[in-house]
């Protein structure tokens, strides 16, 4: 897989995670006091975190193999190069 293929792969697994922020601020903000949530939105972010990151070493590994630290390091820094955007989605 070319470097850019990787990158698209990311980006898509990205908005997908940015893309359930509406439901799940909804959903927690319902839910705050049984989650015992103090900030619905900061609960989120790290929801959306943890999905591009872990989802994208999980698609990576079912297209080739158990991603390398290497494709670890590199899905992390992809993501984190979007962080200000999935941020903005959540806290705008």
């Amino acid at each position: 897989m070319s470097e850019d293929q990787f990158e698209q792969l990311i980006i898509q697994v990205i908005n997908g995670a940015v893309s359930t922020i509406p439901s799940y601020l909804d959903e927690i903000k319902e839910n705050k006091e049984i989650l015992k949530v103090e900030d619905p939105k900061e609960f989120v972010y790290g929801i959306v975190m943890g999905m591009a990151l872990g989802m994208g070493g999980a698609i990576l590994s079912a297209q080739t193999e158990a991603p390398t630290e290497k494709d670890q390091m590199k899905i992390r820094d992809i993501v984190y190069k979007h962080i200000p955007e999935i941020r903005e989605r959540i806290f705008n």
